[in-house]
């Protein structure tokens, strides 16, 4: 078997568009965001800019992993200080392994937009 193929996969989402999705259903961040993601955004000044960028990294990575079916806490961003990284589980562990790649993530966010850039290779 060669080398596995790199994929990429990127994401950008507008952070008031997640907010608002917050602000009108508080259970839509215990769905798409583990514990320790949103400790870490309410630790932060502007948690949703923080939840923006990791929502954006899950997209991310399941564009690079051509993920069709998978649940969002299956794909974490962990990582306190210094880059962030990912704990992938379920589906999209799998779904890494069956590809023989691992997956590597940048997030970035201004005071309007995140986004993410996910690699897996």
């Amino acid at each position: 078997m060669g080398a596995a193929r790199l994929r990429v996969g990127i994401d950008l989402l507008e952070i008031e568009r997640l907010e608002r999705a917050l602000e009108r259903t508080p259970r839509l961040a215990e769905r798409l965001f583990t514990e320790g993601e949103r400790a870490y955004a309410a630790s932060r000044g502007r948690p949703g800019q923080h939840l923006a960028a990791r929502f954006c990294a899950k997209e991310a990575v399941a564009k690079a992993l051509d993920l069709s079916s998978w649940n969002f806490h299956e794909v974490e961003v962990v990582g306190k200080g210094g880059p962030p990284s990912i704990r992938l589980s379920g589906t999209a562990a799998a779904r890494a392994a069956e590809l023989g790649v691992t997956v590597s993530v940048s997030l970035t966010h201004t005071g309007r937009d995140a986004g993410a850039v996910a690699i897996a290779g």
